[in-house]
């Protein structure tokens, strides 16, 4: 059945080709470029912001557009962008946190402001570029989300916290192919995405250098304090909570030869915590912000593959609701650098059944 669907374009050769297969499939397709960079720095763009987010990636998508056919536009997001996406970034460094600024996007914009815009244009779906598949359960009605096809992109880690309403209006058409299927339909429908590099940095964060964004952002997260072992005592002393992450162990700065990692960070105290390597090693995380898809809250512990962050390899762990916000994981076996801030997935093999954030 024809239907519109609006395509989030970035530029990139993944959401090309995801709107040239919808466009195959004889759907009514409209590209969106999103702009989050500011239009006083428009000149500046391409070096402020990265592959997905910059000037030269909107005039990529439209060339796309333009030979797929398809009507582009460019919605302004800088404001919403800004305030969902980058000033949570900057507040969860400010707690000592690891964020993971693309599930933000992907909540709040992607399948949040613009899925509403679309239904507002009678479109039924947004679709991304995602290395992801949705499906409907025809006995229950509920919407499932499972890993792509091709397990070395897949990206669910992103868009665990999606929704029933937004699943519902989700399409991820590059979902059952695996990338080089992906830049060799690009080629051939000679695209303009079809050998552009992958960016695997943050996309507001320029050169990928995150401490000098928050830096100029926020220079008090960068207050000097101790470094302490795991009974209290200062070690050493450090610049700021900022400039570390959980498992780090590169400039610390410490003497004694000594090989420590960061354990903990405390931005109440402003103190870093640094040990042995092995007491990294942790069975169990408490996880807030929970969204459970396959199924409701599960009364009882759940038997799950549960993934800490996007290059770890899910591990055999138990999940539990313990309320409608929170669920404690215990893993088989010890897990190294479970780190606040980031991800925490849950799967039964390739089906998603939810995720949190790490709280501790």
């Amino acid at each position: 059945m024809r239907e519109r669907i609006v395509v989030a374009m970035s530029g990139g050769v993944d959401s090309s080709v995801a709107a040239a297969l919808l466009v195959e499939d004889g759907h009514d397709v409209v590209g969106v470029t999103l702009r989050v960079w500011p239009w006083s720095n428009t000149a500046d763009a391409s070096s402020r912001f990265g592959n997905c987010c910059g000037a030269d990636a909107t005039d990529d998508a439209r060339r796309v557009a333009r030979t797929l056919g398809i009507p582009h536009y460019v919605l302004d997001s800088e404001h919403e962008f800004a305030r969902a996406v980058i000033e949570r970034f900057v507040d969860e460094y400010r707690r000592g946190r690891t964020p993971v600024p693309c599930v933000a996007c992907n909540t709040d914009l992607k399948f949040g402001s613009l899925l509403q815009r679309a239904h507002a244009w009678d479109a039924r779906a947004v679709a991304t570029g995602h290395y992801a598949r949705v499906t409907r359960d025809d006995v229950t009605g509920r919407y499932r989300l499972w890993r792509a096809k091709d397990g070395r992109k897949d990206q669910t880690d992103f868009l665990w916290p999606l929704t029933q309403a937004q699943l519902a209006g989700a399409v991820f058409p590059i979902g059952d192919l695996k990338k080089e299927d992906v830049r060799e339909h690009a080629r051939r429908l000679g695209l303009a995405t079809a050998e552009k590099p992958e960016s695997q940095e943050i996309c507001f964060v320029p050169g990928g250098d995150y401490r000098a964004f928050l830096r100029e952002r926020d220079p008090g997260v960068f207050r000097p304090g101790a470094i302490v072992d795991r009974e209290g005592r200062a070690v050493g002393r450090h610049t700021g909570v900022a400039n570390f992450t959980v498992g780090q162990k590169r400039g610390l700065g410490l003497q004694g030869g000594r090989r420590l990692y960061v354990l903990d960070l405390d931005p109440n105290d402003n103190t870093v915590t640094v040990g042995e390597a092995d007491e990294l090693d942790a069975r169990r995380l408490t996880a807030r912000s929970v969204n459970f898809i396959a199924c409701e809250p599960p009364t009882r512990p759940l038997r799950v593959e549960a993934r800490i962050r996007h290059s770890h390899v899910p591990a055999p762990a138990t999940v539990r609701a313990v309320d409608a916000d929170r669920a404690e994981v215990i893993f088989d076996s010890p897990q190294r650098a479970i780190t606040p801030g980031q991800s925490v997935v849950w799967y039964q093999g390739d089906l998603v059944v939810g995720g949190g954030v790490i709280a501790r």
